[in-house]
């Protein structure tokens, strides 16, 4: 009976051990995630993803600065809900012709259907099927290959998302984060930077009258708890003149 109860202890403390190392193990896989800058997240999701786009250029003509400034908006840079469970990096959703899995997840409307891919290459590659098969956006595809603002304007006209400030949201991560380079890298060009860009080791904003940290990280796309952190700030104060670090 005492060899019983010992081996019942023994196997409790274990399963108990072994319990509190998974937490501990993910509570540090969360930590170190949350805390990368939005900047980081940002930058790591285009190195890892800025091949594909090139290469769908290539293929597709669709510009690679577009292709991944939906990829970041429609996914969060890699970490919507709907990007991690169903691998969908451009917010496609299931409409008549789609064949494959899908999941179910709320948008426009409640409970809408949208594909599910096996791997982020896969839906980067249905993505340039999606805009290449069909009418639809068949007039995108007279434009420059190096005009990513008439290109962020068609999508819009073109019916891809009902958010009228969509095309603006592309052509700030498109300058911001210098996309566009990607497109030059293509087309065999010089590439210029933008002045919007911020990926820029050491870039920070000298601030003018009118500004304050929330509108600061809207341009930047950085939230104001980074910009507090980065540039040790107590509070929000800020005063004309002053340098911002950005990243």
């Amino acid at each position: 009976m005492i060899k019983k109860i010992v081996l019942v202890l023994s196997l409790v403390a274990f399963v108990s051990c072994h319990s509190s190392k998974s937490t501990s193990s993910s509570s540090r896989k969360s930590s170190s995630s949350n805390g990368m800058s939005r900047n980081e997240v940002v930058n790591a999701y285009v190195n890892q993803f800025k091949w594909v786009a090139m290469t769908n250029m290539k293929k597709h003509g669709i510009p690679a600065s577009i292709i991944l400034a939906q990829g970041i908006l429609e996914s969060g840079a890699g970490r919507s809900e709907l990007s991690e469970t169903a691998n969908n990096h451009f917010g496609i959703k299931c409409h008549s012709t789609w064949l494959g899995e899908t999941v179910y997840h709320d948008d426009d409307k409640s409970q809408e259907c949208f594909r599910k891919y096996r791997n982020a290459a896969d839906s980067y590659e249905d993505h340039a099927a999606f805009l290449t098969s069909g009418s639809r956006y068949a007039s995108l595809f007279d434009l420059r290959k190096d005009d990513y603002k008439a290109w962020a304007q068609g999508l819009r006209a073109a019916g891809y998302a009902t958010d009228p400030r969509y095309p603006n949201k592309l052509i700030s991560y498109i300058e911001t984060y210098d996309l566009d380079q990607y497109d030059a890298q293509v087309l065999g060009k010089n590439y210029k930077p933008s002045s919007n860009s911020s990926s820029r080791n050491g870039s920070t904003h000298e601030v003018e009258k009118g500004d304050t940290l929330y509108s600061i990280s809207k341009k930047y796309n950085v939230s104001v708890d980074d910009l507090i952190r980065k540039n040790h700030l107590s509070d929000n104060t800020i005063s004309i003149g002053q340098k911002i670090k950005i990243n």
